[in-house]
């Protein structure tokens, strides 16, 4: 909780001096904050500016605000194909789903514009959260370091997680049936 003030604190503080500014600054100062958080937290920040603050634990990957909702990280890049086959996939998924899941698309792309981004959400319909920040490779590395996947591993790789617990993944394409059935199976249904 000290260290989410310490964020908060840390933000409200660039926004106060730096007044009305571009995005480039403002995402500057949310990465600076991010760089004084400790090790254990990843704060990674969306195409509209929404942060998502991850904690790493000897357990885990715990989203805050994720209490009990399946989260998906899904580790990917613009150019690859099956990338964008699976994009519309996750994006059906996390519609039925709304309430009880939370995909999380994560660039393995270094200084991706946004525009890219964009792009590749319309294009593939890829209709779940994108994020786009410096942040993106220390989850990247948390995620295959759990999995014992080393630095070069094949995308698309999908990681499922409820309540910061590791539940399975997927490396490469992966049928949107076989995705759904483990929703199901980590809800309960």
């Amino acid at each position: 909780m000290k260290k989410l003030s310490l964020l908060t604190a840390i933000v409200a503080i660039g926004l106060l001096f730096g007044g009305c500014s571009d995005n480039k600054k403002n995402k500057n100062s949310i990465e600076q904050a991010n760089s004084l958080l400790s090790t254990n937290n990843i704060v990674l920040t969306s195409l509209n500016n929404k942060q998502f603050i991850i904690d790493k634990t000897d357990n885990g990957l715990h989203l805050k605000g994720a209490k009990d909702k399946v989260v998906i990280y899904d580790i990917f890049a613009t150019w690859c194909p099956p990338c964008q086959a699976e994009a519309s996939h996750l994006a059906s998924l996390q519609k039925k789903y709304k309430n009880k899941l939370i995909v999380l698309g994560v660039s393995v792309e270094n200084n991706i514009p946004n525009k890219k981004l964009e792009a590749f959400r319309q294009q593939h319909h890829a209709d779940y959260t994108l994020v786009n920040s410096s942040a993106n490779s220390h989850l990247i590395d948390a995620v295959a370091k759990e999995l014992h996947l080393g630095r070069d591993f094949g995308i698309p790789l999908m990681a499922m997680y409820k309540n910061g617990k590791l539940l399975t993944y997927y490396q490469g394409a992966t049928e949107e049936e076989f995705i759904e059935s483990d929703i199901k199976k980590a809800l309960g249904l």
